[in-house]
Order: structure tokens, then sequence, then C-alpha cells
């Protein structure tokens, strides 16, 4: 099984694209540390407060897939600098 969620997020208070990076390369590193995902920055890439990413994780159950992904999601949502908008999940 393959999950991937793909998640909008708006990022406050930065007013340039190294501001934005910084914002983004935090929460890459967190997730890439504690969860068994693959994370990228895939949208808007050169607009300051607005940004894209995508996270895929492969297992053998539906429910660990899951269960990691929305992990992810949390940490995400748990961050001050970002507000996650739209959310889409897929499964292969």
């Amino acid at each position: 099984m393959i999950g991937f969620v793909r998640c909008e997020l708006l990022i406050y208070d930065v007013q340039s694209l190294k501001a934005k990076r910084s914002v983004l390369k935090s929460i890459h590193t967190k997730i890439k540390q504690r969860f068994n995902l693959s994370i990228a920055e895939t949208d808007f890439h050169d607009v300051w407060q607005r940004a894209e990413l995508s996270m895929v994780t492969v297992s053998n159950d539906r429910a660990v897939c899951e269960r990691e992904l929305q992990k992810a999601l949390a940490l995400i949502d748990s961050q001050p600098e970002a507000e996650r908008t739209v959310t889409e999940f897929e499964w292969l």
C-alpha cells in the first residue's frame, strides 16, 4: 500500500523566499527525523507565503500508512509559522 498526501500551507510573517525556505526546512527536518516518510515541496516555489508539500509512505497495511501520514500532518499543524489549508489523500 502506498499512501500519498498533498497539503497546501500558508506561511505567515515571512517577507522573502529565504524566510519561507527556513520555515519549510524546519518542517522537513522534523518530519524526516520522526517518521518513515518522504517529503518534498511540490508547488508554489516562487510565492513567499504559500507552499505545497507532498508526503509519501509505503507499507503492507493501509492503517499503518494512514497513521504515519496523520502524525506528520499533526506535526505540521503544531507549527505556529504555518497553517495547513487544502489536504488531499491518495491510496495506491
